[in-house]
């Protein structure tokens, strides 16, 4: 087991050794079009984004057996550290590196964050430094493969899910990135629009949950038909305003600048959350359900997952549309889900990946060039030809996160072993992983000697 780690450990020694030969850029570039307010708001918007992270961790980590807090937090924690030297490494360079043929950027281009804080500002955010457009798209980076972990949750090893990330970002994440945002990317020529993330973070990481909680079936408390739980609803809901503050950065912040547009973007982000929350205890009521905390929480993800790809792109009423029916869908999805004998065991698809779909085909129909002009018009402005477009994408990018992270989970399965045993997932993974578990009894965690 330990050999697994010798690997980690050398390779990360390997890559701060290599770090001390990497060139030290200066400040050469031509700074006479910065702003600072621009530089003030998108410092701002990173770090909410960054908070977003700790916030889905407390967000599935509430939702999880408590035998398996700590790990399915720390799963998703991780990546602000697994993703942060990736992405500085290479990971920015192949997203938004110098483009080779469409698909992916140059890994020399920035290797090791070489000619970032030199270079020109980035082309469709000429207000504020590379070195921050790379740190505001790292937080991005960060969070995608963290959403992926909710669907493998209590049931997967520590180290085959860190294999597993920086797989997903390598051959999934950074591919999409620079389809969709580098402006010679194939899916931004084509006119595919994306604010702030519905495709590149998460349909990608919708379909990638699939793709694991296929690999990996279902978790034997569920194929002995034992009760499963949330251990703690408070950390749902904690989790859920952590998120919700920080998409208030994800979205408006993908404006790139102080503006009317992040203006907006916050705007239409408050609604179109405001109205799924909603939408989600008022459908499970009509149905016959008590009213939930945990369903509001949900709700409210979705709604923001929805509204993503077209935050600065659609106007306040078609906001609280997209916002009502996506949540209906994602309800009705993780109703039938519980029907079948897939094991995504936060629902990551229901409400992420199809969250996202629709939020994707819906900017397609309701993006309105007076609210941008940089967008399109949509299908219900006569726009039939962005909604087409987005169909195409969709179908494409589904087709891509799906197959290439079932491969994924399939070589990380082959190399390294993705699943603990039997007699370990029902120790819980805190105690079999991790060596630490939650005490009820001082409300603590503590480690176990």
């Amino acid at each position: 087991m330990a050999k697994k780690w010798h690997f980690f450990l050398f390779i990360l020694l390997l890559i701060s050794v290599v770090g001390l030969f990497a060139p030290v850029s200066g400040g050469n570039a031509d700074n006479s079009a910065i702003v600072p307010a621009d530089i003030a708001w998108i410092l701002t918007a990173s770090a909410m984004v960054f908070f977003m992270t700790p916030g889905l961790a407390f967000f599935y980590g509430g939702m999880v057996n408590k035998k398996n807090i700590i790990s399915t937090m720390l799963s998703s924690f991780i990546a602000l550290g697994v993703i942060t030297v990736l992405w500085v490494v290479v990971g920015f360079s192949l997203a938004f590196g110098d483009d080779v043929g469409g698909f992916i950027g140059s890994p020399k281009t920035f290797f090791m964050f070489n000619h970032v804080f030199s270079g020109a500002p980035w082309k469709l955010a000429p207000t504020i430094p590379l070195m921050l457009f790379a740190i505001f798209q790292l937080k991005f980076a960060i969070i995608t493969p963290a959403i992926v972990v909710g669907a493998v949750a209590e049931r997967i090893k520590f180290a085959g899910y860190l294999l597993v990330m920086i797989l997903f970002t390598l051959f999934v994440y950074t591919p999409l990135a620079h389809w969709t945002w580098h402006p010679e990317g194939f899916l931004f020529k084509m006119g595919v629009l994306d604010f702030a993330g519905g495709t590149v973070v998460h349909i990608s990481a919708g379909c990638a949950a699939l793709a694991g909680a296929l690999v990996l079936k279902p978790r034997q408390d569920l194929l002995k038909g034992n009760s499963i739980f949330p251990a703690n609803i408070p950390y749902v809901i904690l989790g859920t305003g952590m998120l919700w503050f920080g998409w208030f950065g994800f979205n408006a912040g993908s404006a790139l600048s102080a503006s009317s547009l992040a203006v907006y973007a916050f705007a239409t982000t408050a609604v179109a959350s405001a109205s799924a929350a909603l939408s989600w205890i008022f459908f499970d009521a009509a149905r016959g359900r008590k009213p939930s905390a945990l369903g509001a929480c949900i709700g409210a993800v979705v709604g923001l997952v929805a509204i993503t790809p077209g935050a600065g792109f659609v106007a306040i009423g078609p906001s609280i549309f997209i916002g009502a029916v996506t949540s209906i869908i994602s309800n009705l999805a993780v109703h039938w889900k519980s029907k079948t004998s897939i094991d995504d065991t936060l629902d990551v698809f229901p409400c992420h990946g199809l969250g996202g779909i629709i939020g994707m085909l819906l900017t397609g129909v309701f993006a309105n060039k007076t609210i941008n002009p940089a967008g399109a018009d949509g299908l219900f402005y006569g726009g039939i030809d962005l909604f087409n477009k987005h169909l195409i994408a969709l179908l494409i990018v589904v087709a891509y996160s799906f197959c290439v992270s079932w491969v994924i989970f399939k070589i990380a399965n082959a190399l390294i072993g993705l699943r603990v045993d039997e007699e370990n997932e029902n120790i819980g993974l805190d105690l079999s992983q991790h060596d630490e578990t939650y005490s009820s009894r001082r409300n603590v965690y503590v480690p176990q000697s």
